[in-house]
């Protein structure tokens, strides 16, 4: 089995998406979105990107964990990772990203369950 987006609202009304891995481990988080259309948006650039070295901004916390940026092409960041315990678990983290961010499926969690 492949990762999977999960799109889900939050308390304040906005969107939001992450990239799950096979192993059901967020490996990609967004930023809120105030549409949902929006937040489409974002899984499908995500879908694009991923697939692209030049795409992943590698950085490290204040207080040294490494983690990483999803840029578009435009730049603006389209997810983040967790913050990571070396750059070895970080650049794993990346490869799992282009390994499953391609993937089409997508559980929508804002819709109501009746």
């Amino acid at each position: 089995m492949s990762g999977w987006y999960e799109l889900s609202k939050s308390s304040s009304g906005q969107f939001r998406f992450v990239l799950k891995a096979a192993n059901a481990e967020t490996i990609l988080s967004s930023e809120l979105y105030t549409t949902l259309a929006a937040a489409e948006g974002g899984i499908a650039s995500v879908q694009s990107n991923s697939p692209l070295d030049e795409r992943y901004e590698k950085k490290s916390t204040k207080d040294g964990h490494p983690y990483f940026n999803l840029k578009a092409a435009n730049h603006q960041i389209i997810g983040s990772s967790e913050a990571y315990s070396s750059e070895a678990a970080r650049d794993k983290g990346i490869s799992s990203v282009k390994t499953n961010g391609p993937t089409t499926v997508i559980k929508d969690k804002t819709l109501p369950v009746l």
